[in-house]
């Protein structure tokens, strides 16, 4: 089998991360966004060979996805957009790519999304209603925000889309994760085109698209405080799952996670939801919470952070703190006892005085 990741473009929601690496490669729980459950969920059902649909530095990603190649033993290859195709163009663009001849349907994914990834169920799933295409929704608290699916509750079989509903007419959105049959391709022009406006309702009216409750978490981490939430939301699928990957002891509070090669120092209090990546320093009375701390950071003693990401190789000042939702980009030193209430801080810079409110500093 084949799958298509929808990579995308420049990652402006999630800058200043995304200045220094595309943004599939930006950390997430101490891997690589792209990396994070789906090309190794995609390899584990059987899927040889990941396009990765891109219109942005496809040699960086290229480049770093190689060792991966060969870890995992699954095909990367890029299908690169001279000019942006929409969500559905891509796959035009791909279609060499995803068609050989086996009539197998392949995997569309949004590079965005982490989820739980029932992908072998859904190819049950696809196989059972003989459709042409299968769609993952996820049930949403406030639907009038997204684009809702309107389905038969026992077959799945979609019936309509709603675009923002004013009233309600159901609680389940499209969860970007597609299995589709090679025959939609042909119903794909290259041009810049949305499958979920214009691809999707077309099958629909042909009553061949279906869709599957997704179980477990999901969630779209393109911007910064729903990456912190979704940070929340995996660490709380590991605990489910009894992970060994979580940090146990005296100074952790809820779910944390610690690379191998961080050092922390003594009487920190580190907890709930906190992500420590390689080669950090974390010294002596620190505070973290609800935060995600990248490789090669240095905390200084009793820096307090919460509700922040702190970006590859940035030092944080002793008694600083760091909080509602402060990013900091790649290399950036935040003095001693300075204070960042949201300020979104641009790769190397070093702040020396304190950011009293959310404001990018250049």
């Amino acid at each position: 089998m084949k799958a298509l990741i929808l990579v995308g473009g420049f990652g402006t929601r999630l800058r200043p991360l995304t200045l220094s690496v595309p943004k599939p490669l930006v950390d997430f729980a101490n891997k690589p966004m792209i990396l994070h459950q789906q090309i190794e969920a995609l390899k584990a059902i059987g899927v040889t060979e990941v396009v990765l649909a891109i219109n942005y530095q496809p040699e960086i990603m290229l480049n770093f996805l190689k060792e991966f190649e060969k870890k995992l033993d699954i095909k990367i290859t890029c299908s690169q957009e001279t000019e942006p195709l929409g969500t559905a163009g891509p796959l035009a663009l791909a279609r060499d790519k995803l068609i050989d001849g086996s009539g197998e349907p392949f995997f569309v994914l949004n590079s965005d999304v982490i989820s739980e990834y029932p992908l072998k169920e859904m190819i049950d799933f696809h196989k059972g209603h003989g459709g042409e295409a299968s769609i993952m929704v996820t049930k949403v608290d406030e639907p009038s925000k997204y684009g809702v699916v309107v389905m038969e509750e026992t077959t799945g079989k979609v019936e309509k889309f709603v675009e923002k509903p004013k009233i309600f007419v159901g609680n389940k959105i499209n969860a970007g994760i597609y299995l589709l049959n090679p025959s939609v391709l042909d119903r794909i022009e290259l041009r810049p085109t949305s499958i979920e406006k214009e691809v999707f309702p077309m099958i629909a009216g042909e009553n061949k698209l279906y869709a599957m409750v997704l179980p477990g978490f999901w969630m779209d981490i393109g911007q910064p405080k729903d990456y912190i939430t979704g940070l929340r939301l995996y660490l709380d699928s590991l605990r489910k799952k009894s992970s060994a990957e979580l940090e146990a002891g005296s100074n952790i509070v809820g779910n944390v996670l610690v690379d191998e090669s961080a050092v922390i120092g003594q009487g920190c209090l580190i907890g709930p939801d906190v992500a420590i990546g390689p080669g950090c320093i974390i010294e002596s009375g620190v505070r973290l919470s609800r935060c995600t701390i990248m490789r090669g950071v240095r905390i200084k003693k009793h820096a307090c952070i919460s509700s922040s990401i702190i970006g590859w190789h940035s030092t944080v000042g002793r008694w600083a703190r760091v909080e509602n939702m402060t990013i900091l980009g790649e290399d950036v030193h935040l003095g001693d006892e300075v204070y960042s209430n949201g300020g979104v801080v641009l790769p190397h810079k070093e702040i020396k005085s304190s950011i009293l409110k959310p404001e990018i500093v250049m």
